[in-house]
């Protein structure tokens, strides 16, 4: 029987970064052809201020135009804290809430303006309220890889945090690599040295790369159990930290294919997939 592979298309991760701002009806038109597609989750949107990423102040227009578009793909919504989760919660078609909760200390102020101390009673607020709203809050660790800082980061420190955030009710973790230097050596410690520890824990995988690196880190964090994977189309967006200008998002392109035999399914339409891909690039301006 072949493994199943959840795909997460992170489309909001593409655009949050551009300088230039996408058309509400462009974006609600992309996310539909998204949706066709047959990826497990699209993180489409997020419940921040307009102010901090003025690229995502059409969420709540974006979500409303979806309502009623037939999909078996779930939408997943980032938030920051409980007010952007009181927002979110209020669409029923929104299954997931995404939580950026940093293993660095340092990081976790810069990005959410809270302590690592203070973000644990934000997870704990967060995840009642999704208990209540019938939602399901996905945890982001940041900087799971690594950190400019100096921050202490090991299996060890990551285990310590997923078992305390997952007494919350958390059942979903993806390990991201913030500033895009997970080498497959670290991917590969990381998941396996997690995932046996955690079996009724769903660790994914939210990698950068640059185009000629992508395909060790895909193979050895599947190598050591990992099953969901996020990606973006073409690779847009995602690491303005990194050292190197050609770290990007996990091309979406490339996982596809990667997974596309018969020891693995994933759910996709290559058809469609094909027509998500033509219509990104009229999107996605080459001075992104």
């Amino acid at each position: 029987m072949p493994k199943r592979i959840k795909l997460i298309e992170c489309p909001r991760d593409a655009m949050q970064g551009l300088l230039y701002f996408i058309p509400t009806e462009t974006k609600i038109q992309y996310l539909k052809t998204l949706m066709d597609v047959g990826f497990d989750t699209i993180d489409f949107g997020s419940f921040v201020s307009a102010k901090a990423i003025p690229q995502m102040a059409d969420t709540h227009e974006l979500t409303k135009a979806v309502s009623t578009y037939h999909s078996d793909t779930n939408l997943l919504a980032i938030i920051a804290n409980l007010r952007g989760a009181e927002e979110a919660v209020q669409y029923k078609h929104i299954q997931y809430l995404g939580f950026p909760f940093s293993v660095s200390e340092t990081f976790q102020i810069r990005n959410t303006n809270s302590t690592i101390e203070q973000s644990k009673d934000r997870v704990k607020s967060i995840s009642e309220l999704c208990f209540t709203n019938n939602k399901q809050l996905v945890v982001y660790l940041s900087m799971a890889f690594g950190n400019p800082y100096g921050d202490a980061w090991s299996a060890e420190v990551l285990s310590r945090y997923i078992e305390e955030l997952r007494k919350y009710g958390i059942s979903i973790f993806a390990l991201s690599d913030t500033i895009g230097i997970a080498s497959p050596e670290s991917i590969y410690y990381l998941f396996e040295s997690l995932i046996p520890l955690y079996p009724e824990i769903e660790i994914g995988a939210h990698l950068h790369t640059t185009p000629h690196t992508w395909k060790e880190k895909v193979a050895a964090a599947s190598l050591a159990g990992c099953n969901r994977f996020d990606g973006a189309i073409r690779g847009f967006g995602g690491c303005p930290m990194a050292k190197d200008e050609l770290t990007g998002n996990m091309p979406m392109e490339n996982l596809i294919s990667f997974f596309n035999t018969p020891e693995y399914e994933t759910g996709i339409n290559l058809n469609k997939f094909t027509q998500a891909m033509e219509l990104s690039s009229t999107i996605f301006r080459s001075d992104h």
